[in-house]
């Protein structure tokens, strides 16, 4: 029988499942929530054990949060991304930091050690996608102009958990937050993701669309999760998270045109294995501890709720929304979820965290989860009583506020220049994130093949000279870029800053002049940032020199060659992030 026990675990876990979701259903309540009550029930501390044996319980949590990810990756997208706005993206750093040292305040106040405060508060500072969607889309409220306000935070906190997650991990590898460490880490993870993120949207959404092309969903989904699970492998292997691993790789198929149908054929496994998660959560609950630590449990829920709602709301409202619409997204992410429990496991499968910190967190989102679909149906209730008891000068106030920003909008011509001088800056910031990069992976090279430099008879400083220069001519079409960009930039600002009524007979002149600065300036700064990174692979000041002569030669001698090549490789990505909707719907 010890050959099919993972297959009994199994099969006792969904045939659980099953069961509650008709349940719930029947009671109106979340699903996500009897999963887990589910799990307490069949778990290894509970009379009658149903499913006892660790290994198997850890194996059906990391296969279900591996699925989980990619999905919401799939969910995530980098175009969602840029649709989300300057605004909610600040409000959403804002939320999550505010909840953070509200998290840590906590712990604190419990008398908690350092690490479990700072993982509490990590806990805490994330909204659950799944709640938050699935609470949306049961009232019928999905196209509605606050949910579209959730939906845009929610991603938002999705590219700041990968950045927490990074932190975390550092924390959790070093036993402590020592800062060297931590940079280490951060940055092995963000070449990472940087890496491995440009890599995908060059390959994998043109491959993914070429496999769809064949018309069959069965070779399509099986090639969508070698995509998931091998980017998973590939992130355990360098020693990261596999939910990092699922979630890129979930957000890089989400880029491609097949995108819609790839997400109609992994729902029902996504359906699935979020059942598998959320019950294997419940098995890993022992009910006494959760006893023993309820009065913090709800202190913390309401925390969570009251916090989230008010940092949430408050941004919302900051940023120009009227104030119903605010308080109706903040109630929209008073909860805590999925990567919230992809933390806690973290702590504890590295022992940073005390054994209570899961349960907490556990009973944290049960409550949350509990409570938030009766906050989404009372919301228009909440805001017209806030309403009546709101002093009429401050309501005046609120709606002169909200009528000065909308004033504020650029419209006409002033929009088509704004727009503009967005792109403009947004091309700048992507070629430089791709020098600096480089500039990383050759340093990391530097530090990893040793050896094998060493093998070959090269030393220290024919090692730096021989990365750092391929580098910089690797760099040379991206620095092209940023120069041609920044010249852009700069008449652009030298037409709008330097008029002709003040400046008379010098405006061409001046205008010139400015139209120089600011790409000289762009560049020099480049030159500081990338001596900074790769300060670790700089090779002797009179190789350095040498070699930006060389550069520089080389720049003038193949300038139209490296345009052209730029240029197309700007074409491929533009055309991965700017794809319509997919028209071959679900077939």
């Amino acid at each position: 029988m010890h050959e099919i026990g993972f297959v009994r675990d199994l099969a006792v876990v969904m045939l659980v499942a099953g069961a509650t979701t008709i349940l719930f259903q029947r009671l109106r309540q979340p699903v996500l929530l009897g999963y887990i009550l589910a799990g307490v029930l069949i778990g290894p501390h509970t009379p009658g054990v149903l499913v006892g044996d660790p290994q198997a319980i850890a194996d059906i949590s990391n296969l279900g949060v591996v699925l989980l990810m990619f999905t919401l990756g799939l969910e995530f997208s980098v175009r969602k991304l840029r649709e989300v706005g300057i605004g909610v993206l600040a409000v959403a750093v804002a939320e999550v930091g505010l909840m953070l040292w509200i998290g840590i305040g906590i712990g604190r106040l419990f008398g908690w050690k350092g690490t479990d405060a700072l993982f509490l508060g990590a806990i805490i500072s994330l909204s659950s996608t799944m709640v938050a969607t699935r609470t949306l889309a049961e009232g019928g409220q999905r196209r509605q102009a606050f949910a579209r306000l959730v939906v845009g935070l929610l991603v938002a906190e999705d590219m700041l958990a990968v950045i927490m997650l990074t932190l975390l991990t550092a924390v959790a590898i070093g036993g402590s937050v020592q800062a060297g460490a931590a940079f280490t880490l951060i940055g092995h993870l963000g070449l990472f993701v940087v890496v491995g993120t440009i890599l995908g949207l060059l390959l994998l959404p043109r491959l993914v669309d070429y496999v769809a092309g064949f018309g069959r969903n069965e070779t399509l989904l099986v090639s969508v999760l070698g995509i998931c699970f091998g980017a998973s492998l590939l992130a355990a292997w360098m020693g990261f998270s596999v939910a990092l691993g699922a979630f890129l790789a979930g957000a890089v198929v989400a880029e491609s045109r097949s995108a819609a149908r790839v997400t109609h054929l992994v729902e029902p496994l996504r359906d699935m294995f979020a059942a598998l998660f959320f019950v294997a959560i419940g098995l890993k609950i022992d009910p006494l501890m959760l006893w023993q630590y309820g009065v913090p449990a709800l202190v913390i829920a309401l925390a969570v709720i009251v916090g989230k709602t008010l940092a949430c709301s408050l941004g919302i409202f900051v940023v120009g929304h009227d104030p119903r619409t605010s308080l109706r997204a903040g109630l929209g992410m008073a909860q805590i979820g999925e990567f919230s429990f992809v933390i806690a496991t973290l702590g504890l499968s590295l022992g940073v965290i005390s054994d209570f910190i899961y349960p907490v967190a556990v009973a944290v989102s049960v409550l949350c989860m509990a409570t938030s679909p009766y906050l989404g149906r009372s919301a228009d209730g909440l805001a017209d009583g806030l309403r009546r008891v709101t002093p009429r000068s401050l309501r005046l106030l609120a709606t002169s506020y909200s009528g000065w920003l909308e004033n504020l909008k650029p419209v006409n011509e002033n929009a088509a220049i704004a727009a503009i001088f967005r792109r403009l800056l947004w091309h700048i910031a992507v070629n430089i994130l791709l020098v600096v990069t480089l500039f990383m992976i050759g340093a990391y090279i530097n530090a990893r093949s040793w050896n094998w430099f060493s093998m070959l008879g090269v030393g220290r400083d024919l090692r730096h000279t021989l990365i750092w220069a391929g580098a910089l001519f690797l760099s040379l079409p991206m620095l092209i870029a940023v120069y041609r960009k920044a010249e852009a930039l700069g008449m652009v600002l030298a037409e709008i800053g330097i008029r002709e009524r003040i400046a008379g007979a010098y405006t061409v002149a001046i205008r010139n002049v400015l139209a120089r600065l600011i790409p000289l300036a762009t560049l020099l700064v480049l030159a500081l940032l990338v001596s900074a990174l790769g300060s670790a692979i700089l090779p002797p000041r009179g190789v350095v020199l040498s070699l930006l002569l060389v550069l520089a030669v080389l720049a003038v001698v193949l300038w139209r060659g490296l345009v052209k090549m730029h240029a197309r490789l700007q074409a491929v990505l533009k055309e991965t992030l700017e794809k319509p909707g997919p028209a071959d719907g679900h077939g």
